[in-house]
């Protein structure tokens, strides 16, 4: 995904053997592929040999035996959230994307996380630290980052955060730490000890009881503490005709869809029929988003 070689710091190159590619059937269907040149993939739409995808540029749309198409799409971190497994509940894109602005995130930073999930947030934050930078994540993982090509960026090590807190090796070195843990406040002074003069501290909650008992401890060392809750609601907007009915003696229905297709424009008893196309939306049966609470603290300059 964001491998240091620049070779492949490009989706504009053509897919290779041994490249991971997002499998686009519709927005809430893809799925992540490894290309092998002989490899196959099979589903509703048919079977998809891998050999005819490589030498295509990302983006491509390439077709089955059935004469049915997907769509090839680079593994983008945004892409990467929706395809990955879940091992826990997960960051999505509107709270990863607050997260990477209010911990300050730019290439080059060193940043500590910690939690149990699948790794959503850490492939954003291996992208905005690039090349330079550094993640070490204290969870599991690890095999998702290098089918990724993300471990160059990224450091996975097993540790007891709310128990240990982090390794002593990064005290004053981190420019941001970021906590999903079910106890934060546990690990809250050690993770004041591993970083720089003001640097930020995140940490996500799901339950406001958290968010209470993290506030408290981070009052001694942190200033500047907010806490954010970020409702996802998403909308489909697209093109449909709308009917209008007109009865025998000229009264009109207005914006009232008509119950039944008339076969020509005029209907029955003398009943004129207009369609002109409207723009409709509406909120999506499905957002991809939950509930939950992220609090930003930042660490006290010592005078």
């Amino acid at each position: 995904m964001l491998p240091t070689d620049s070779r492949k710091l490009s989706f504009s190159r053509c897919i290779a053997d041994g490249d991971l590619v997002i499998v686009y059937e519709r927005h809430d269907n893809m799925k992540a592929v490894k290309v092998c040149d002989t490899g196959v993939l099979q589903n509703r739409f048919g079977v998809f040999k891998h050999s005819d995808w490589i030498g295509k540029p990302f983006g491509s749309k390439v077709f089955s035996n059935t004469g049915r198409f997907v769509y090839l799409l680079a593994p983008t971190p945004e892409l990467w959230t929706l395809v990955l497994s879940h091992r826990t509940q997960i960051l999505y894109i509107a709270d990863i994307s607050l997260v990477i602005m209010y911990l300050e995130i730019i290439p080059g930073c060193l940043v500590l996380e910690s939690g149990t999930g699948s790794g959503s947030l850490t492939t954003s934050l291996a992208r905005a630290v690039a090349p330079t930078g550094h993640v070490h994540r204290a969870a599991s993982a690890r095999e998702d980052f290098e089918r990724t090509g993300l471990s160059s960026l990224v450091t996975v090590a097993v540790r007891d955060i709310q128990g240990e807190g982090f390794p002593d090796i990064f005290c004053g070195l981190a420019d941001s730490v970021f906590l999903d843990l079910p106890q934060p406040w546990l690990a809250i002074p050690s993770a004041g000890k591993m970083l720089k003069q003001d640097g930020i501290l995140c940490s996500f909650s799901p339950c406001i009881e958290q968010v209470q008992h993290s506030s408290e401890a981070l009052r001694s060392n942190f200033t500047d503490i907010r806490t954010f809750e970020i409702l996802l609601r998403t909308y489909e907007v697209r093109e449909v005709k709308m009917e209008s009915c007109q009865g025998d003696e000229g009264s009109s229905l207005g914006s009232l869809p008509c119950k039944r297709r008339q076969p020509s424009s005029e209907g029955r008893n003398g009943s004129e029929i207009s369609s002109s196309p409207t723009v409709m939306a509406r909120t999506s049966g499905e957002a991809r988003g939950h509930t939950g609470y992220l609090t930003f603290a930042r660490l006290k300059c010592v005078t």
